[in-house]
């Protein structure tokens, strides 16, 4: 009856608020809240422990009930009657004592239930706190309690304010650690949360900016690994170009990797041996040893040309993407002003 009551009375309000103004309306769901509350996370865990040592007392009660009354049907022939009532009135007593002991831990007024009640009682009032101040922040009419015995038919997701009681919670904790530039910055934080709640379109922007900007990062990424790789193929063929020459000049065959090292990354030439008895007595010819070394120049200017060229490319790159974020980042704030 008291809660038909209350239901007749909460229609009579909100026919009589929508008359004049748009009713807001938000709820919460208190079960979900004490769940993700650190402090009665951690109060609930001793607790079950306690419920836990309990049980265990009660069973190894029951357990001992249970000897008695086999030892009892085992001896029962042997015993005369006043013995068997007397064994009988133990074991009733036992199982009174049992009963009580249930009653006393898990009953209605149980330890157990004192104990959450008292554990509870505290969260509860921090949040009925919250929710005041978000009510009167935001300019909710009504907030309900979904866990509660007032029956919500419907509650559409985006009503839900138990998130931002949990941050309300949290947040006075974390501010008591933080200097005043984090502080700062926090607050920052959450008051760009508190828009998202406000507007759940701009989170949905924000989380596509945010793919946006990672695509980028990895686009950029790919675009040096790939330029990388080109000019490591660039310098292997420069190298293998180089050998040959090399190989040509040498007698016309071409090196030869050492037999030592069968991975082939660190080879070495085998000269002939009427080569190596040559260039003892052999003179070394000026224009030739100019020539060569005119080669190797133009090679090392050509390969730093190609390193300069390839990381101008890679900067410019990633200059571009990043006065893209930075263009797009500084329009964010005027589309969500909007």
């Amino acid at each position: 009856m008291k809660k038909h009551f209350l239901i007749l009375l909460l229609a009579v309000s909100l026919t009589a608020v929508a008359q004049t103004r748009g009713v807001k309306i938000g709820y919460i769901d208190m079960e979900y809240i004490l769940q993700n509350v650190p402090d009665y996370a951690e109060a609930n865990n001793q607790l079950e422990l306690k419920a836990q040592k309990w049980k265990q007392e009660v069973e190894a009660k029951s357990n001992e009930i249970e000897k008695l009354k086999s030892a009892l049907k085992t001896e029962q022939v042997l015993l005369t009657k006043e013995l068997i009532e007397e064994r009988e009135e133990e074991i009733r007593f036992q199982e009174k004592e049992l009963s009580d002991f249930q009653q006393k831990r898990f009953g209605p007024g149980g330890d157990l239930m004192i104990q959450k009640a008292v554990l509870v009682k505290p969260i509860q009032d921090q949040v009925f706190t919250a929710v005041q101040d978000i009510s009167e922040a935001k300019k909710y009419d009504f907030i309900f309690d979904k866990s509660s015995d007032l029956t919500m038919l419907f509650a559409a997701k985006r009503h839900d304010i138990s998130d931002q009681v949990i941050r309300t919670l949290t947040r006075s904790n974390r501010r008591d650690q933080l200097s005043k530039k984090q502080l700062k910055e926090e607050e920052a934080r959450e008051a760009k949360e508190d828009l998202i709640d406000e507007n759940p379109a701009l989170a949905e922007r924000e989380k596509a900016l945010e793919d946006k900007r990672a695509a980028r990062e990895q686009l950029l990424a790919d675009r040096k690994a790939a330029a990388e790789e080109r000019k490591r193929l660039a310098d292997e063929k420069r190298q293998q170009i180089l050998a040959e020459r090399e190989a040509k000049r040498n007698g016309g065959k071409a090196p030869e990797k050492n037999q030592e090292d069968p991975s082939g990354e660190s080879p070495t030439t085998v000269e002939p041996a009427n080569r190596i008895a040559s260039d003892t007595t052999a003179t070394v010819d000026p224009r030739k040893a100019a020539a060569e070394a005119r080669l190797k120049e133009l090679a090392d200017r050509r390969k730093a040309a190609d390193e300069l060229r390839a990381q101008k490319l890679a900067d410019r790159e990633a200059a571009k993407e990043a006065a893209r974020i930075a263009r797009e980042e500084k329009l964010t704030p005027k589309k969500d002003d909007e």
